[in-house]
């Protein structure tokens, strides 16, 4: 594959869709932000390298969605074929929040997370009368809008993207379905509790067992509701108790949801998060207070667009905070704040005396030497799961030359098969330090690589964007070395490889077997 498949943010696709974000890569696919120069909006595109033997009937399936015309999935726009080396399916663009984010931070209350997985099974009812079928349902794939609709991404993908050739047949079919429902009945789960049933998926831990069995949302957090626990189990549970009537169908899931109430011992306090359904009035008439009588002009609903916004975490925060200031408390928490405020300052002066006595000298003297590497990650910011082989990341540093950390293996392209523009190690020398040099020991010739440093006071790096970059080699052979006119404070190295070695015909794959690193220490 040659360099017009390579796919960077910039490129244009058919004079009319600018890539601008990579979003994730999945099952040799990459999905992109895109905005569309001749409506002047953005889109969602999904890519597939034209190469690929499953590259027709990703288009085929995506043409084929089409026939599920909920408004809930993100609609089909434009279908483009051999478009820099790729077939693409081009989406609507939905301004909203993934699920999985929302539940990362908490749990939904119930009545509000059976509405959301409600809508959610009611669009896949819809699709399945099709014949389309999600396959892959996770949190990741629910996205929440500030309006309180709910979107579902990701519909026929996974049938798009198995293996070549294959023909469902009508047990495939069945067995598509049954997949889709208990993934309804793990998203009910883990909007209940932000536990994922079986393993950990979307950075939701894996959700509690006792005996090798599932415990049930109630048993796992005070609060649920018994009716929204029930249609959970209905779902999940092998059998369900109570000898209930298993749920068989998106349809019989929706149909449930919508009928659980909320249990009137249970008192929710908590402000709403989203909205149950997209409808743009209130439930509740606002009766004017002025105006012809009642008679004569009924009371009318208030738009929602009117209605204001529910407090954030961070003004009920502050407002908690407020009460707890009144009268004598203030005072108390005043004396203690200023009380550690003077520890945190003197603990700060000795220490920084204490680190600046060898580093004066060492300046002094004019003494350069080998800095130490308190310790050191895996950087691969454009990765569908962000690591680049983490369990060989200690071979960098290890003074080794014989170990080695080395990248995935890439295929048709040096420069990462065109599926990111780079991956790399972050160097952590634990303080900023005045670095003068860097030498990187690689294995195979012709890597291309740069070295970055951060700013002074910036936190680790999650990738190369806001970084320094101090050297770039475009044909580098087993060693290279980057060295400084004037020394270099920074607490951050990143080692950037941008092109990578043939290992095979076709095959690509790069390495670092030794970082080494010197200057001069300093606070």
């Amino acid at each position: 594959m040659g360099d017009g498949a390579v796919l960077a943010s910039g490129v244009v696709l058919a004079g009319r869709y600018e890539l601008q974000d990579l979003v994730s890569e999945r099952l040799g696919s990459s999905t992109w932000r895109a905005h569309d120069r001749v409506l002047s909006r953005n889109v969602g595109v999904e890519l597939i390298r034209t190469d690929d033997p499953r590259a027709e009937q990703f288009v085929e399936a995506a043409r084929r969605s089409t026939s599920v015309a909920d408004p809930r999935f993100l609609r089909v726009v434009d279908l483009l074929h051999d478009e820099h080396g790729h077939h693409a399916v081009v989406r609507e663009w939905a301004r909203a929040f993934p699920l999985d984010q929302l539940l990362a931070q908490s749990s939904l209350p119930p009545h509000r997370a059976a509405a959301v997985v409600a809508e959610v099974a009611e669009a896949l009812a819809h699709a399945h009368e099709r014949g389309v079928y999600h396959r892959r349902l996770t949190p990741h794939h629910v996205l929440l809008k500030q309006s309180g609709a709910v979107r579902v991404v990701g519909l026929g993908v996974a049938s798009a993207l198995s293996p070549a050739g294959h023909h469902d047949s009508v047990e495939d079919l069945h067995a598509y379905e049954a997949l889709d429902v208990q993934a309804l009945g793990r998203l009910l789960y883990a909007c209940l509790v932000s536990r994922w049933p079986g393993s950990h998926v979307d950075d939701l831990r894996a959700a509690p067992t006792l005996h090798g069995k599932l415990l049930r949302p109630r048993q796992v957090k005070a609060g649920v509701t018994r009716d929204v626990d029930t249609v959970c189990d209905r779902i999940l549970g092998r059998p369900p108790q109570q000898h209930r009537t298993p749920l068989r169908t998106a349809a019989d899931v929706a149909r449930s949801l919508r009928l659980a109430g909320v249990d009137e011992e249970t008192v929710d306090d908590q402000p709403s998060l989203i909205q149950s359904s997209s409808d743009v009035l209130r439930a509740d008439p606002v009766i004017e207070p002025a105006g012809p009588p009642p008679g004569l002009e009924p009371p009318r609903r208030r738009p929602k667009a009117f209605e204001p916004a529910p407090p954030t975490t961070f003004e009920r925060g502050k407002a908690r905070a407020r009460r707890a200031t009144k009268g004598d408390r203030g005072l108390v928490l005043l004396g203690v704040v200023i009380t550690l405020l003077i520890g945190a300052v003197l603990a700060l002066l000795v220490n920084t005396a204490v680190d600046d006595a060898p580093a004066a000298k060492d300046r002094a003297a004019g003494v350069e030497r080998v800095l130490p590497v308190r310790a050191v990650r895996d950087l691969d910011p454009f990765g569908e799961d962000r690591r680049e082989s983490p369990d060989e990341i200690a071979a960098a540093i290890d003074d080794d030359p014989q170990t080695a950390w080395r990248t995935t293996t890439y295929f048709g392209s040096p420069r990462l098969g065109g599926l990111k523009p780079g991956v790399g190690l972050v160097l952590d020398l634990g303080r900023s330090r005045d670095v003068r040099s860097v030498r990187v020991q690689l294995t195979g010739e012709g890597t291309a690589l740069s070295v970055y440093t951060a700013r002074p006071g910036v936190d680790r790096p999650t990738s190369v964007a806001g970084m320094i970059r101090r050297g770039t080699l475009r044909d580098a052979g087993s060693d290279a070395s980057f060295g400084f006119s004037d020394p270099v404070l920074t607490r951050y190295v990143v080692v950037w490889l941008t092109r990578l070695p043939e290992v095979g015909d076709g095959e690509y794959r790069g390495g670092v077997r030794e970082v080494t690193i010197r200057g001069m220490s300093n606070a």
